[in-house]
């Protein structure tokens, strides 16, 4: 047991560094351990687990961690680890999770949470028998700088009541087809995509209650998904108590780069956040137009943010500071996710 399963949890200040094992290390993974390993303050990568020998390999000899499990198991046995990160797949997101916290470690776990509310609801209630444990689901655009600013600026009243939000998550086209291949467990374009986008709307419009969704969508390119059942680009429409509605826009197909782009719309005005997915401020005017470098994929648009997710994670197992969000975000997410993803293959509105 980590000795954090008995350490109450305003003494964690006192304890550096928190020592941290991460268990999945696929492109998402490895980006998660590099951020531990050599940017995040006042914690140690200690160990890492994976059944791909390549991956262990990778850990040791790039990020310098010196203990290698090949089982989640293995790790949650390891007693030097204080926190773990799961970056594994989805499907295993809520089983891990609650091992983690009866073995007495903190845990971040990469979203979703799960693919239903029961499972959530499972993580949420053994959360609630841990509350000296950190639980933390990865909903990174919370903590991007501009995403911050507009929250902020939303709180102020600057745009008076924020009634509409339309966000949409858009990867650059794949041709080698990684997508397809995670599909089958991915829960759909709108789990995997859109969760992020439905938990901006509700954290941006104050957190209402959602009571209907609609969903529609196309293959543009991918007829791989269809077996699946499966679009490459998805539109969804989620209705809120009080008359708040959310419009969210999901797509593989993009040409030019990775555009996240989320508009609130407020009785005194509206915020745009992310338009044209710029790569930097260099705007290129010649002979064949006006033009900018758009960001290749989610990794460079938000690698600050990655950053600082992790931080704020670290920060709350040591006691620093509350977390931003909660386990019931995530659930409401889930419980959003699967009403649009219901409306979708339906053709028909579904109650949340």
């Amino acid at each position: 047991m980590s000795r954090f399963a008995v350490i109450p949890h305003a003494v964690i200040p006192a304890l550096s560094p928190l020592r941290i094992g991460i268990a999945g290390l696929g492109r998402l993974g490895r980006k998660h351990a590099e951020n531990l390993a050599f940017h995040t303050r006042h914690c140690a990568l200690v160990a890492a687990c994976s059944p791909i020998a390549a991956e262990l390999d990778m850990a040791h000899a790039q990020l310098g961690v010196q203990r290698l499990h090949p089982t989640f198991d293995d790790l949650l046995a390891d007693t030097t680890v204080d926190a773990v990160v799961l970056v594994t797949p989805t499907s295993l997101h809520a089983d891990q999770t609650i091992a983690a916290l009866h073995a007495g470690k903190h845990v971040f776990v990469e979203k979703p949470l799960a693919l239903n509310v029961e499972d959530c609801e499972r993580v949420e209630a053994a959360a609630a028998e841990h509350p000296h444990l950190t639980a933390m689901v990865g909903f990174v655009r919370r903590f991007d700088p501009s995403y911050r600013n507009a929250h902020d600026a939303i709180t102020r009243g600057d745009i008076g009541t924020p009634f509409i939000v339309r966000s949409q998550t858009c990867d650059l086209n794949d041709e080698s087809g990684v997508f397809i291949r995670f599909a089958p467990t991915s829960g759909g374009i709108f789990m995997d995509c859109s969760v992020h986008d439905i938990d901006l709307a509700r954290w941006l419009l104050g957190r209402p209650k959602a009571t209907r969704a609609f969903a529609t969508g196309t293959i543009a390119i991918h007829e791989e998904l269809r077996p699946l059942n499966d679009v490459d680009n998805g539109l969804a429409v989620v209705e809120f108590e009080g008359g708040q509605r959310a419009v969210f826009y999901a797509s593989r197909t993009f040409a030019h780069g990775h555009e996240t782009q989320t508009e609130i719309i407020g009785t005194a005005g509206n915020l745009l956040i992310g338009q044209g997915a710029p790569r930097d401020r260099v705007v290129v005017s010649d002979a064949q137009g006006v033009r900018h470098q758009a960001v290749a994929d989610f990794f460079e648009r938000f690698s600050d943010a990655f950053g600082q997710e992790m931080q704020a994670f670290v920060a709350s197992c040591r006691g620093e500071q509350p977390l931003p969000l909660t386990l019931a975000d995530a659930t409401e997410a889930t419980r959003i996710g699967l009403a649009i993803t219901r409306s979708l293959h339906s053709g028909q509105p579904q109650t949340v």
